[in-house]
């Protein structure tokens, strides 16, 4: 077993209908492929979202020797809904209007791909001779969802994390230690003018 570095990436900010990448959303990814030029990754795996396929291959770009595979595990679904007891207080009547659309199908579906996500791309690599680095282009809610994962925090707690656009996150995963999360939502590699897209307004920071 080997040491697993685990990059997770959302994709560039998107047109609205989310069919193309803006011409943020296109420097955004192109500027984390240069920040990841000097990384050995051994794949970039992506959703299968126009946004996230249009991030991946601009990524691809700055690491051209790096195969590019789509995954359904990387795509955008709500990964757990929790029930009213598991949440505090008045959160309950929040999540519930929020995710009050999704489909009992629609639970079932994305509960799988989330197990799916988890057998992918967590945990310590089984072969290699050394470390194995990969990155995933996705969307929040995964990248929220494999960080609760990795943190070991409840079920639930995935849906008080965000990412914004083009941000990066590491998750290292080691034989016989905890999972550690070693950067998370990490713009540096973007001028201000690009950085906090996709994230909400009231939680952003001025550095």
């Amino acid at each position: 077993m080997q040491d697993r570095y685990l990059y997770l990436a959302r994709h560039g900010e998107a047109t609205p209908d989310e069919g193309e990448l803006t011409d943020a959303g296109r420097r955004q990814a192109q500027l984390l492929g240069e920040r990841l030029r000097g990384v050995p990754l051994a794949a970039v795996h992506h959703g299968p979202l126009p946004r996230a396929v249009h991030t991946a291959r601009l990524v691809g770009e700055q690491v051209p020797a790096v195969p590019l595979r789509e995954s359904e595990a990387a795509g955008d679904y709500v990964p757990y809904i929790p029930e009213a007891e598991e949440l505090p207080g008045d959160f309950a009547d929040v999540l519930s209007a929020r995710f009050a659309s999704v489909t009992a199908e629609q639970r079932a579906r994305d509960a799988g791909l989330a197990r799916r996500a988890i057998e992918e791309f967590t945990g310590p690599a089984a072969h290699g001779d050394g470390p194995r680095h990969e990155l995933v282009v996705t969307h929040a809610f995964l990248i929220a969802w494999l960080v609760r994962a990795a943190m070991e925090a409840p079920l639930w707690r995935w849906t008080g994390l965000n990412h914004a656009n083009g941000a990066l996150t590491v998750i290292r995963y080691s034989p016989a230690r905890p999972a550690a999360v070693l950067v998370y939502n990490d713009m540096s590699h973007l001028p201000d003018d690009l950085r906090w897209t996709g994230f909400p307004a009231q939680l952003r920071t001025p550095c």
